[in-house]
């Protein structure tokens, strides 16, 4: 790629495009395809070209697909938007446009969305997981099947075909890139928004997430027909997220969270593009995650890395109570947020055994699926052998948030050493542990985990790739014993810059800023907010791939 030079302090182009991250790559490789002259900037280095989209676990959201239909699976666009609108809970006058975003994606996932991307060379793994299944009625929120498609090579295999198409434009000069170039500001004529100005940042060698310094070297000043803002979320800046969190849903933000994305997801940009008459709508919608781990190897500041857990570990709260159903893994991530964050507890517990660990524990993140990621076969195989993962065996031998014992006392023991506190008693924890032990002498019984554990055992991807055969955790066959202190996680922002379904920006009004657009998660994933209060996985990625191609094509239409 063109490497950035100091000395290009001026340039123009037909269409400017912030944030290479994955929405940007899908936006400046429309925009290019529809011959306009794209400028790519990013505050980062080349390194980091594809943004947060390369540390995902690259899971995509298909509706009626053809890994669906080979597994049984009935699906459809009616039942998905149904469910989508159960999810996203819409009851804002200012959740016109999020609305529209929310059909206009179904429909797209539905339909044409599989077909451009496997043409583009994208596969996917044959197994479609259940992610986001709820415990509610059936309007409630939650997936009524499974939709989770797991892109072979994960999060690289999902931006690798924007980023081969972003460089063969920049090969022909069609695009041209400026990296470790920081927006300060949009530049606005008579109401037109004709480009940007910044700072140019030292060049840093870091690697691909590790922060990298913020000493200016240079200025530019940037001018394009149309501008695209994908800067992305909010996520990396904690005092942004405290400051939107919403306290009236959720309680008090917890003390300590650890941080799911790198420091530069700032959400700056965004805040600058509001101030100068943009809609910021929906800002107390955000996606956090209560499973997360202290990363043992950690890249980022307070780098955390989340389990996608399997229904069959044991929910705990730091007294050892089982939290109340519907808050069990995999089941609603928000709701079980709101419940652990009303309570003010600052950690709750997993405690489950290896039988379960080794079946259902994934861990979110590219690097910690070397056998997806690398589209390894023979590795990836191994997920149905007798051992741990690799990069599971890794955080228990050497995560702060694992404890490991062969007995129930001796794990208790171990668990209350790690908070530095006596708060478990040994007799509450297996009281829980053997009420639940004892439902398992029928199918039936009235423990409503187990029956959901059942249910879902009955799709075949499920029973074989992702839940554990039904087993006592006190079964000494199946252990050692495992507790996992999990502790919140800041993702995704869920609200953002209000866009029509063009991607163009819109202002106080509810009018478009002339010459801006915006796409990927700074815009709420699109309109501001699609996903509404809660998300259905497997839609993050899609929201930036859909949102920056509607961007790129609307802006390039145009400058034409």
């Amino acid at each position: 790629m063109t490497r950035t030079s100091l000395h290009d302090t001026n340039l123009s182009a037909d269409v400017m495009v912030v944030g290479a991250g994955l929405a940007g790559l899908v936006a400046a490789a429309e925009a290019a395809d529809s011959g306009a002259r794209v400028l790519l900037l990013d505050q980062e280095g080349e390194q980091n070209l594809g943004g947060q989209a390369f540390w995902s676990l690259g899971g995509l959201f298909f509706v009626n697909s053809p890994e669906q239909r080979r597994l049984g699976i009935r699906d459809s666009e009616s039942l998905a938007l149904a469910d989508w609108m159960n999810t996203a809970g819409f009851d804002r006058a200012e959740d016109e446009w999020p609305r529209r975003w929310a059909e206009a994606y179904v429909h797209f996932a539905a339909t044409e969305k599989r077909a451009w991307l496997h043409a583009q060379g994208m596969r996917w793994f044959p197994v479609v997981g259940w992610a986001e299944r709820g415990g509610g009625s059936a309007s409630q929120a939650g997936n009524s099947v499974p939709r989770f498609h797991l892109t072979w090579g994960t999060g690289p295999g999902v931006m690798a075909p924007f980023a081969h198409r972003v460089r063969a434009h920049m090969a022909s000069g069609r695009i041209v890139a400026r990296f470790r170039h920081r927006v300060s500001a949009l530049d606005v004529t008579n109401g037109v928004v004709t480009g940007v100005h910044g700072s140019v940042l030292a060049p840093s060698a870091e690697p691909r997430g590790v922060a990298s310094s913020r000493e200016v070297v240079g200025t530019f000043h940037h001018r394009a027909a149309a501008v695209i803002v994908t800067s992305g979320g909010i996520g990396g800046n904690h005092d942004l997220v405290r400051q939107h969190w919403p306290v009236h849903r959720l309680g008090d933000a917890p003390a300590h969270m650890l941080c799911g994305v790198p420091a530069y997801v700032d959400g700056l940009l965004q805040q600058t593009v509001h101030t100068q008459g943009a809609r910021l709508i929906n800002p107390d919608r955000m996606w956090h995650y209560t499973e997360g781990l202290h990363n043992w190897d950690p890249i980022w500041p307070n780098h955390a890395i989340r389990i996608i857990p399997g229904p069959s570990s044991l929910w705990l709260d730091p007294d050892g109570r089982r939290l109340p159903f519907p808050h069990v893994p995999g089941v609603d991530s928000l709701a079980t947020l709101q419940h652990i964050t009303r309570n003010g507890w600052p950690y709750t517990w997993f405690l489950l055994n290896r039988h379960i660990i080794k079946r259902e524990f994934a861990l979110s993140g590219s690097e910690q699926n070397p056998d997806l990621t690398g589209k390894d076969i023979a590795l990836t195989l191994k997920r149905l052998g007798k051992r741990v993962q690799a990069p599971v065996q890794a955080f228990m031998d050497r995560g702060q948030d694992f404890v490991v014992r062969d007995t129930l006392p001796d794990l208790v023991q171990g668990m209350n050493t790690l908070v530095g506190s006596n708060r478990l008693d040994a007799d509450r924890v297996r009281r829980e542990v053997e009420a639940r032990d004892l439902q398992l002498q029928h199918q039936g019984g009235k423990d409503p985990q187990l029956a959901l554990i059942h249910a879902a055992r009955r799709y075949f991807s499920e029973r074989v790739m992702r839940i554990a055969t039904p087993a006592a955790l006190l079964d000494p066959r199946h252990g050692p014993l495992i507790a996992v202190r999990l502790s919140v996680l800041t993702r995704k922002s869920l609200g953002g810059l209000a866009t029509d379904l063009d991607g163009r920006v819109l202002d106080q009004h509810d009018q478009p800023m002339p010459g801006l657009y915006a796409a990927g998660e700074v815009a709420g994933f699109g309109g501001g907010g699609m996903h509404g209060y809660r998300a259905l996985e497997g839609t993050f990625l899609g929201g930036c791939l859909f949102s920056g191609r509607s961007a790129g094509r609307a802006a390039a239409a145009a400058v034409r």
